[in-house]
């Protein structure tokens, strides 16, 4: 078959895990009498302009920056742990991606993360499940940058229309998309098989 999929690139949180990065920063908004909503935005923005989400700078140099801009207390340790704790691993993603990989298809994270990602693993084995991490705290591109799915391509010596995009995230989706990518928009486990199903 013409075109036929030979790698999956599956999203972390919002995908593999529940998405512990906005539910936790919602939780510390209203903790502290914000509206949740505008705390998250304000706070995704931050995690991109300080450079923390593709590693130009660290963890606390992020918080820094966050309580500077919002004026919350909290410690580091004490705002991390309500965002780790709420990434709670999907068991039946994991099956899925084993799955996959028992059927010769090359299985591997793409994910927006910081060094977080890399203590979830060591707590839970996760990347024993993939063939290749792509952590933009490590390749140092987001996928705020189209150009982050040419060269995840490009790794595995496959063509984009050859490679299924998994994310939550319909920006995301639409820039791998316009990549050539095959995609995708994950909106809940059910409907994630049914779609595949289709396409596999």
């Amino acid at each position: 078959m013409r075109n036929k999929i030979k790698a999956i690139l599956f999203d972390f949180g919002g995908v593999i895990a529940e998405e512990g990065f906005r539910e936790g920063l919602m939780e510390i908004g209203r903790a502290y009498g914000f509206d949740p909503d505008e705390f998250y935005l304000t706070v995704e923005t931050l995690i991109i302009e300080s450079g923390y989400l593709i590693g130009h700078a660290d963890e606390c140099a992020f918080w820094d920056v966050v309580r500077l801009k919002t004026g919350i207390v909290a410690s580091d340790a004490v705002l991390r742990n309500v965002i780790i704790k709420r990434f709670k691993i999907r068991s039946e993603m994991i099956r899925y991606a084993n799955r996959l990989r028992s059927k010769g298809l090359i299985v591997a994270m793409l994910s927006d993360q910081t060094n977080w990602l890399d203590e979830i693993d060591r707590r839970s084995n996760l990347f024993q499940h993939f063939d290749r991490i792509f952590n933009s705290f490590h390749t140092h591109k987001s996928k705020f940058d189209a150009t982050v799915f040419r060269d995840v391509c490009a790794e595995f010596n496959i063509r984009p229309i050859e490679t299924l995009f998994i994310d939550d995230n319909i920006a995301h989706i639409q820039r791998a998309k316009g990549e050539g990518l095959k995609v995708i928009h994950f909106t809940g486990v059910r409907k994630f098989e049914k779609r595949i199903r289709e396409l596999l």
